[in-house]
């Protein structure tokens, strides 16, 4: 195992969340990377928040997303960050966040967030058509694969999450 720095950005190269964590394994859904209850995280330049709860996160090798598994006792299950390709360089893995998240809540319930920060950044930040239809896209395929529970959204992560609840 080893220490990683996991940065999220916004398009145009505004930092975003940004925290450590702890390189598990791989298999063929991609990277697992655990993250303690306890963590501190930034929002940007953000004050420091301290993750309650522990997390594993999923890094494919060439998906536009990301994806984090959440421990009890948070409501949300599967929380999944439409991304840009996620890259590997000098102990750290980023991505540009594309707004749009596929939320799975511990009930069943299935969520797309944030279509408005998504539409609103389109102007303010130009996205360029096909980062769009790819957001777009990537967003559809997760809402079938996060609420039919195919793939690594089938419970592949519960031995991961094992290794660092």
């Amino acid at each position: 195992m080893s220490d990683v720095r996991i940065v999220y950005r916004k398009y145009g190269g505004a930092l975003h969340w940004n925290h450590p964590g702890r390189i598990l394994g791989e298999d063929e859904h991609g990277v697992w990377v655990g993250v303690p209850g306890g963590t501190v995280a930034r929002k940007g330049e953000g004050p420091p928040v301290t993750w309650k709860t522990a997390v594993i996160m999923l890094f494919p090798r060439d998906a536009w997303w990301t994806a984090s598994f959440d421990s009890l006792p948070k409501r949300s299950e599967v929380y999944v960050d439409v991304t840009t390709v996620p890259e590997w360089r000098d102990g750290e893995v980023t991505m540009l966040d594309l707004d749009l998240d596929v939320i799975r809540m511990r009930d069943g319930r299935l969520i797309l967030d944030d279509e408005d920060e998504f539409a609103e950044h389109q102007v303010l930040l130009g996205y360029p058509p096909e980062l769009i239809a790819q957001a777009e896209g990537t967003a559809r395929w997760l809402l079938d694969a996060v609420g039919e529970r195919k793939g690594p959204f089938g419970g592949a992560h519960l031995e991961w999450l094992a290794m660092v609840t």
